[in-house]
């Protein structure tokens, strides 16, 4: 079992008596990395508006003690309950055996600059490679999760299936570098071709919460230039929410992600319609 008996309750995600729901009452994947992301929630929210130390990673890029927070908060619930199992963080990388048959990928903040400067549009990443993936959203009642079959979201302490839609017909474009595919695609390209404009309406969300938007109906697509991001810490636990909840997800060049896919870069599609329309103005873009 997972104790996190020493954390500080967080009623607004876990339910009124601190508890994840019935899952938390099992051994499975799925609850484990419910467990750990709130945990990791937990952590960022208790940090909000406090003045953060900035740790400079080179490139313009930084964390804060709010990311290194959340990162050994999720830690602690990993090594609990799945002692044998490889963790790689991004602010710590890999740790565990080397061998280690399994891994969990770990993005303890992800909109730091968001959550820097004041802003609430930020996610709790966990995802076990090939498996059971969460999204926590530290400041609203909701956390994404799939055990690698089903998708739901959970507020309050129940589950409600996932439910993608299109109607919104919002697409959030990732505009933050490295933009390896340039100027093949461009993510500035797209949001002004006429085609775009005449049928979506863009945001730029700037965190993977917006990958978990799309499984949950609140957006219509996802679209972010980069290699492949199946392996990447900011994008597995998306990806694998969006595949459960039935997302068309593919590269920026319509293959199948993953190593033995070749799609790089990730468009992910409440429906087949949006995604092929998405598809049609990236290679008219790219010529």
């Amino acid at each position: 079992m997972i104790d996190i008996s020493g954390a500080e309750p967080l009623d607004e995600l876990t339910g009124t008596d601190g508890r994840v729901a019935s899952e938390s009452d099992s051994d499975s994947d799925s609850a484990v990395a419910v467990t750990a992301a709130l945990a990791g929630a937990r952590a960022v929210r208790a940090r909000y508006g406090r003045v953060t130390a900035r740790i400079d990673k080179g490139a313009g890029d930084f964390a804060t003690d709010a990311d290194v927070a959340a990162e050994e908060a999720i830690l602690a619930v990993l090594r609990a309950a799945r002692p044998g199992d490889a963790v790689h963080g991004e602010e710590g990388g890999r740790r565990g055996a080397a061998d280690a048959g399994r891994t969990w990928l770990v993005d303890p903040l992800c909109g730091t600059l968001n959550f820097a400067v004041g802003s609430r549009l930020v996610a709790v990443n966990v995802a076990l490679r090939g498996g059971a993936a969460a999204v926590a959203d530290p400041f609203e009642d909701e956390v994404f999760h799939t055990d690698g079959g089903g998708a739901w979201v959970r507020r309050a302490g129940a589950d409600t299936p996932l439910a993608p839609t299109a109607d919104s017909a919002l697409v959030d474009v990732n505009l933050d570098p490295p933009f390896p595919h340039a100027p093949g695609f461009r993510a500035v390209d797209l949001l002004a071709h006429p085609g775009f404009v005449a049928g979506f309406r863009p945001r730029v969300v700037s965190t993977t919460l917006a990958v978990a938007w799309v499984a949950a109906g609140k957006r219509a697509a996802y679209v972010t230039d980069g290699g492949d991001l199946t392996g990447s810490v900011h994008f597995a636990a998306g990806i694998a929410l969006c595949r459960a909840a039935g997302c068309v997800v593919t590269g920026i060049d319509g293959a199948p992600l993953g190593p033995e896919g070749g799609g790089e870069g990730l468009v992910v599609a409440a429906d087949a319609a949006t995604h092929a329309k998405l598809m049609e103005l990236i290679r008219s873009r790219r010529g």
